[in-house]
C-alpha cells in the first residue's frame, strides 16, 4: 500500500481508498465548476498523486502517485470526435480563460478538444501542463507563477 508523505492528521496517513475518493471528488467539483485548477491541485498533491492523465478520446482521467500506484476514473466529459489538426494558440486561450475564471472546466474541456487537443499530462511535482494533439504536436504550459 501507498503512504501519503502528508498526514491526513498527526500520525495518520490515507489509505488507497481514501486517496480514490479524493481523485474522484476533485474531479467531480471540477466537472460542476464548483472547484477551480490550483485548489484541484493542492488536493490531490495532499493525497500523494505527483500527475494524472486527462485522455479527452477515451474520457477518463488516470491519477499517478510517486509509490507507483495508479488510478483510474471515467471523466464524464463533454463528449465528441476530436478530428481537426492540433491548434496550440486555441488551447493557450482555454486556459487563459479558465485562469480568469471565464470558464467552467467542462467548457474549458471543449474548447481544447475543438483546439484539437486528445488529452494533456498533469505534472503536479514538475509544475506544467503538456497538451497533446493528435499527431504528437504539444503545447506546455507552466503552472500560474512558474518561471521557465
Amino acid at each position: 500500500m501507498c503512504r501519503s508523505s502528508e498526514p491526513k492528521q498527526k500520525g495518520e496517513t490515507m489509505t488507497s481508498q481514501e486517496r480514490a475518493a479524493v481523485m474522484k471528488k476533485c474531479q467531480e467539483l471540477s466537472l460542476a465548476g464548483r472547484i477551480a485548477f490550483p485548489e484541484t491541485v493542492r488536493r490531490l498533491s495532499e493525497a500523494g498523486v505527483e500527475r494524472y492523465h486527462v485522455d479527452l478520446t477515451r474520457d477518463e482521467t488516470t491519477y499517478y502517485l510517486s509509490c507507483g500506484e495508479s488510478h483510474a476514473l471515467a471523466l464524464g466529459g463533454p463528449h465528441g470526435t476530436i478530428n481537426g489538426p492540433f491548434d496550440a494558440t486555441g488551447v493557450e486561450g482555454a486556459v487563459r480563460a479558465s485562469q480568469r475564471g471565464e470558464v467552467t472546466y467542462r467548457e474549458f474541456l471543449s474548447r481544447i478538444m475543438a483546439a484539437g487537443c486528445v488529452g494533456y499530462f498533469t505534472q503536479i511535482t514538475g509544475r506544467k501542463v503538456q497538451y497533446v494533439g493528435r499527431t504528437g504536436d504539444m503545447h506546455v504550459e507552466p503552472f500560474p507563477g512558474t518561471t521557465v
